[in-house]
């Protein structure tokens, strides 16, 4: 390169790759790569997206429909009748006891005049907001494997989840925050842990990171002593030296470079975490709007809180799990036992966190272009789980018929999708499949989900399997 040459790359080049960079960052230009070989070759987002972020809210356990989003006249008028069927139900403990009506009373919502019950009064308020699904159904009754279902698609482990096929199709929209964040339940952290946040067999960039919303954000992401500014500043630049050279002779070595990744990254959110999850900033209205002072909500409100600022940051995905692991005593929504109070008391940690999360998103104008997402696995038995002569207090699972809803951008709002029998046990009118809703949540946020995929073990691997259908009844 002559003299000439340089002076015009350093006066054009430079200042085209800095404007790049500045729309890369702002989401004014996005940056893509080709499909794998042999995929469409289409850069996403394939289409106009109707959303460009989404929070989803997990109920780990499984919430029992009927109890909740799916009124059954019926099942109130059978109270305390057997269950007449052709066929003995498939239920996880064996036990086939006498129909029970809800524990919470029903009555019709807002405008729109759904059918939601008291046991999310906070939430009722805001029915005119929900697009709700009564016609789920699931292919397992075993916890675990239907939460690797409801977050991956697949019943097995080892599938990427769905913020990683977020991450991986859209990017992030911020610099020094990962597109994928997950928040547990301040309690503990799911059954199986960071599994339902693997990226699988997408590069490891698309991991979910977890941040914390009581204590400190992630762990060990500040020394445990002060450093010095300049030996920091040499120590970091020694290690992007190695890390260069490494990398060199470890081409193809996507663990290391996700690595790589991860460290620079982590360098950046040391800045960025502490002030999205310091809460000091928020006034005493948005608290009480969150529950946050109230000592039942107060930690899922912070969790609700944390995801919005971190929307607002640019984070593509934000997961919260609401529940944890399956012991005595019960610390999540899984109510064999008695499901007045295993229900009453999840309900009261996450009904006006929810319902404030809402508000808040509405009142900001956020609402129209991110989409929530409220599910659990699988549903619960309109009969108890007990003796076949009583009416017990106690739901099984029921992966044939549950209930789940979504609010935001390019939905309906107010209206209701489908739906199980007249005791509310299976889904009859237009059932819905993992690969359906997730179809669907794609679709909203600009992606094919058939065109949305990774070479992978020589098979072209998609969230939907070879399956999934968008739900455009449910779109605006």
């Amino acid at each position: 390169m002559d003299r000439r040459d340089f002076l015009n790359w350093a006066r054009n080049g430079l200042a085209s790759a800095a404007s790049a960079s500045l729309l890369l960052r702002d989401g004014a230009l996005r940056a893509g790569t080709p499909d794998e070989p042999g995929a469409s070759g289409v850069i996403p987002p394939h289409f106009s997206p109707r959303a460009s972020r989404a929070i989803h809210i997990c109920l780990c356990g499984a919430m029992s429909h009927v109890d909740s989003f799916d009124h059954k006249p019926e099942l109130i008028r059978a109270h305390g009748q057997s269950l007449v069927s052709d066929e003995r139900p498939d239920v996880f403990f064996g036990q086939v006891g006498r129909l029970r009506a809800p524990d919470w009373t029903f009555r019709p919502r807002g405008q729109s005049g759904l059918m939601i019950s008291e046991l999310f009064p906070e939430l009722a308020e805001l029915a005119d907001e929900l697009t709700i699904i009564r016609s789920m159904y699931a292919e397992t009754s075993n916890h675990t494997p239907a939460m690797f279902q409801e977050n991956s698609g697949f019943r097995l482990n080892g599938f990427p989840a769905l913020g990683s096929w977020l991450s991986y199709g859209l990017g992030s929209e911020a610099d020094d925050l990962p597109a994928f964040v997950v928040i547990p339940d301040a309690r503990e952290l799911p059954a199986g842990g960071a599994i339902h946040w693997s990226n699988g067999f997408l590069p490891a960039q698309h991991q979910g990171v977890m941040i914390r919303s009581e204590g400190a954000p992630i762990e060990d992401l500040f020394p445990d002593r002060p450093v010095d500014p300049g030996a920091e500043a040499a120590s970091r630049s020694l290690l992007e030296a190695m890390n260069r050279d490494h990398l060199a002779s470890r081409s193809g070595d996507d663990a290391f470079a996700a690595r790589i990744q991860a460290y620079e990254l982590a360098a950046r959110m040391q800045a960025a975490v502490p002030e999205v999850a310091s809460l000091a900033a928020e006034g005493p209205e948005t608290l009480a709007l969150y529950g946050i002072d109230r000592p039942e909500s107060a930690p899922f409100g912070r969790s609700c809180l944390l995801a919005r600022r971190l929307l607002e940051r640019g984070v593509r995905f934000v997961q919260l799990f609401s529940g944890g692991t399956f012991g005595s005593p019960r610390r999540n929504w899984d109510g064999h036992e008695d499901v007045r109070q295993n229900h009453g008391q999840e309900a009261a940690r996450i009904d006006r966190p929810v319902a404030g999360l809402l508000r808040d998103l509405r009142r900001r104008g956020l609402l129209d272009d991110t989409i929530v997402l409220f599910t659990t696995e699988f549903g619960r038995t309109p009969f108890t789980q007990s003796a076949a002569d009583v009416v017990g207090t106690g739901r099984d699972h029921n992966q044939y018929g549950f209930s789940v809803w979504l609010a935001g951008a390019g939905l309906k709002p107010g209206i209701a999708y489908g739906s199980t029998d007249e005791l509310g046990w299976k889904a009859v009118e237009s059932p819905v499949h993992w690969n359906d809703f997730h179809a669907t949540v794609l679709h909203l946020l600009g992606l094919d989900h058939e065109r949305l995929t990774f070479y992978h073990n020589g098979i072209q691997r998609r969230l939907t399997n070879v399956h999934g259908r968008v739900l455009r009844d449910l779109l605006a």
